[in-house]
């Protein structure tokens, strides 16, 4: 099922009440425009037409699910847009997509616990496609209509709903597979950062966690937290 608007407040919301009514996973919101979209930590959004503004409802197995469900989303949104791009989307941790450098989307993810165990996560993901990107954010960001002309979010729509919603089935921490898939797209691995942690990025953990390498050789595990690049 996919719930269909020209206009929303945010996709998330309205996911969360079809959620709390017993709506199934693989259940889905989208809208073209979004008046109260948000990101990561509480930030606004900016959902204007042209882009991809959808969230899907996902019912993980297990709490170990939960915690890596914003990097397997994003590796599953990577793998839908091989098929219409020829070039391969980076990942960054914890939930963007990258082309050339640039932001392409993110993934948001919002758990709502039953008890001691998870109920549902309303997995949502922006897409820039062929909505314009605005001046001040020309160089940090990129939509697809950049890289392939003519492209719009409608073709878009069910193969990502697919994707998300095929992820209710995964169970536990990340595979050795997915991480070998997740590597090959690490867009921040080797870079240098100063937050979470700072020093050198290296890839991630099954669970989910980022590995930052220290000047002094010491690791630390981060597994909240937004990056900060140490220079361009």
């Amino acid at each position: 099922m996919i719930e269909r608007h020209d206009r929303l407040p945010s996709t998330q919301d309205r996911l969360h009440q079809l959620a709390a009514a017993g709506a199934p996973a693989g259940a889905a919101v989208v809208a073209r425009e979004q008046s109260a979209g948000r990101g990561s930590r509480g930030r606004a959004w900016h959902s204007p037409p042209g882009g991809l503004w959808v969230s899907v409802l996902c019912r993980p197995r297990d709490e170990a699910a939960v915690w890596v469900l914003s990097l397997r989303a994003g590796l599953a949104v990577a793998r839908v847009l091989d098929g219409v791009l020829a070039e391969r989307p980076g990942l960054t941790w914890p939930n963007d997509l990258m082309l050339r450098d640039r932001k392409l989307g993110g993934v948001l993810c919002e758990a709502r616990w039953q008890g001691s165990g998870p109920g549902w996560v309303a997995v949502g993901i922006g897409l820039n496609v062929a909505n314009p990107i605005p001046g001040p954010l020309a160089a940090t960001a990129i939509a697809l209509g950049e890289i392939r002309p003519g492209i719009g979010p409608d073709e878009l729509v069910e193969p990502v709903v697919a994707a998300v919603a095929a992820l209710s089935e995964a169970a536990g921490p990340l595979a050795p597979a997915e991480l070998a898939a997740y590597a090959e797209r690490d867009w921040l691995r080797g870079r240098r950062v100063l937050a979470p942690a700072p020093g050198i990025a290296e890839g991630i953990t099954a669970a989910g966690a980022l590995v930052v390498r220290q000047v002094s050789g010491t690791t630390t595990l981060c597994s909240s937290g937004s990056v900060m690049l140490d220079g361009p």
